[in-house]
């Protein structure tokens, strides 16, 4: 007897334990899986600066794997970006929220990377983002927002910009290269906003400086010369802006050599967070995450996606034409 009713005991347990498996809901019960991170990429984990957040890591880690399983991507490093984290920190200080994983030989990164700045069409609706947290996310066209979600490096252009002045009162050329973001999903349409990363640095206050013999010089002579800025602390038109020194890091890492990119959050996740905000729920509790000193200085999240906003913007564009173009003035001598 006793051989018998024990196998139905377990059966009976084991019936018992799939029940309560149904009644778990996806997210819960995903959290109850062991992670397969290895330790010395786990300690990397916290919500301190520097550090990169269980979700991030593990969205970004499990996108590299499908590419690299696919075939499409070989690069030994990966790439991640929490858009939820301050990117000002104050005094000077950039918060480092953009991830360089390299598991092969064990290297962890972590940099500073600017966000989108939005957009506010005055009376008509208002997408801007500050400096230090984003509030506002999207994938709209001419939104100048930043969409999460899944990236692949692409192609990279290196462009002739112009000429600056530099510290030793010589005229140095500025190049600046452009790495060209590929997405899936609710970032499919990477390529046609022209989303991608860069050097947060471009040359202000334009003119045209006479240097026949320069390469660059037009046919009567001139080239571009303006004041070069370095914006790492500001705001990108929607693409990951890295500083100077990163971007001569990071570049040639993805030159011909393509690699994943996941930037966090998605529209789901703000819809969530914006959900429990709103009903002043804990995030944690609900297995939900946000950088607390940013969602307690913007409020609640948002995303505008680009079949809301695109006709907004259109229309706003169609209000509010442009003026004519002005020709770049020659410059004065220094």
């Amino acid at each position: 007897m006793r051989s018998k009713s024990f196998p139905l005991g377990i059966a009976f347990l084991g019936l018992i334990a799939v029940a309560i498996a149904l009644t778990m809901s996806a997210q819960s019960f995903a959290a109850l899986r062991p992670s397969n991170i290895p330790a010395w990429l786990q300690a990397h984990v916290g919500e301190g600066d520097g550090q990169i957040t269980q979700v991030v890591l593990e969205r970004a880690r499990a996108l590299y794997l499908k590419k690299v399983s696919e075939g499409s991507v070989r690069n030994p490093c990966y790439f991640a970006m929490d858009a939820t984290r301050p990117g000002d920190l104050g005094n000077g200080v950039l918060g480092r929220r953009y991830y360089i994983i390299c598991e092969a030989e064990q290297s962890f990164r972590a940099v500073s990377a600017g966000h989108g700045g939005g957009r506010n069409l005055k009376g008509v609706a208002d997408f801007s983002n500050g400096r230090r947290c984003a509030k506002n996310f999207g994938n709209a066209m001419d939104s100048e927002l930043t969409a999460g979600g899944a990236y692949i490096t692409a192609d990279t252009k290196t462009s002739f910009k112009g000429y600056y002045r530099t510290a030793a009162k010589q005229d140095a050329v500025f190049m600046r290269s452009f790495v060209q973001f590929d997405g899936e999903g609710e970032t499919a349409n990477a390529r046609q906003r022209v989303i991608g990363g860069h050097p947060a640095a471009l040359l202000r206050g334009m003119c045209l400086l006479k240097k026949p013999r320069s390469s660059y010089a037009d046919r009567d002579g001139y080239v571009p010369f303006g004041k070069l800025v370095n914006y790492a602390g500001g705001r990108s038109n929607g693409c990951t802006s890295w500083s100077p020194a990163d971007a001569e890091l990071i570049i040639p890492m993805i030159k011909d050599n393509p690699t994943t990119l996941y930037i966090y959050p998605e529209s789901g996740d703000i819809a969530a967070i914006a959900r429990k905000a709103a009903s002043r729920q804990s995030l944690s509790s609900a297995g939900l995450y946000w950088n607390a000193s940013c969602l307690k200085e913007i409020g609640s999240p948002k995303f505008w996606p680009k079949k809301a906003l695109e006709p907004i913007i259109a229309q706003y564009k169609k209000d509010h034409p442009l003026p004519p173009a002005q020709p770049v003035p020659i410059c004065k001598e220094p």
